[in-house]
């Protein structure tokens, strides 16, 4: 649970501002709140460094809206993955700071823009069709604190692109690279740099693809030793990962306090 919400809940239920059987609810709600098609977990970003993230596909627009609504009332960041504008509007009608991401097919809501990654992170695409999965990556990455740098189109069909930036390449401290066809990118990047590279096989290409399969398999035998690879299309988990990676945990953050 997110001891700031315990401490802001046990001092309005000192000063007289709660009854008890309000502050017994919300306690319980710190853990998880369940709202009948969904259980609302509240303790993800103690957990594992950031809010339940929701996956919008599969689910109503009034379902969406449902688990947005709860998520916004405790985390000031939160993220919708794989939805549509028709949903983002039913969103922005009870969250009105919500923003849509029509590339990246994302609704994103940054209250806290405070910085927590120890260094940029880079993200690059093979090709322009892979922006998408990559946007994702991105925005995913931007929500958790980190500064992100973007680098389309710079494939190794054109292999002068991707050396063109070597430099923002090695000021990265994690580097994300989404690729189709045959996923040969993530190799060729790993090469340059000294920090992890987390791949993203993409679906795009023609039939012997199988819709990310090859770049998938190619990725998981890169005989770069830094390159660690996602599921096919992946966006949201290669920029969570990048995240975590990237992030100034207990003794950095200390340190940085001394400077200050």
């Amino acid at each position: 649970m997110d001891l700031r919400e315990i401490e802001k809940l046990l001092r309005a239920f000192r000063n007289g501002e709660m009854e008890t059987p309000e502050a017994a609810r919300l306690i319980n709600n710190l853990h998880y709140e369940d709202i009948g098609y969904a259980r609302v977990d509240h303790a993800r970003a103690a957990r594992q460094g950031f809010p339940e993230v929701v996956f919008g596909a599969g689910k109503t627009r009034a379902q969406v809206v449902g688990i947005v609504e709860r998520l916004a009332e405790k985390s000031p960041n939160v993220l919708v993955t794989r939805t549509d504008e028709g949903t983002f509007g039913e969103v922005r009608n009870v969250v009105t700071d919500a923003e849509w991401h029509e590339t990246a097919r994302l609704i994103r809501i940054q209250r806290d823009k405070t910085e927590q990654g120890l260094g940029p992170i880079a993200i690059v695409t093979a090709g322009t069709s892979d922006i998408p999965v990559a946007e994702e990556a991105a925005l995913t990455a931007e929500a958790m604190g980190n500064r992100v740098q973007r680098i389309w189109d710079a494939g190794v069909a054109g292999i002068h692109r991707i050396l063109a930036e070597r430099e923002l390449l090695s000021a990265a401290r994690v580097v994300v690279v989404a690729a189709g066809m045959e996923g040969a990118l993530p190799s060729v990047v790993g090469g340059l740099v000294s920090v992890p590279v987390v791949a993203i096989p993409t679906s795009i290409g023609y039939g012997a693809s199988f819709g990310g399969v090859a770049a998938l398999l190619g990725m998981l035998n890169s005989c770069a030793s830094n390159v660690t690879v996602v599921n096919i299309d992946n966006g949201f988990g290669a920029g969570f990962v990048a995240s975590l990676i990237n992030r100034k945990w207990g003794a950095e953050i200390k340190e940085e306090g001394r400077r200050q």
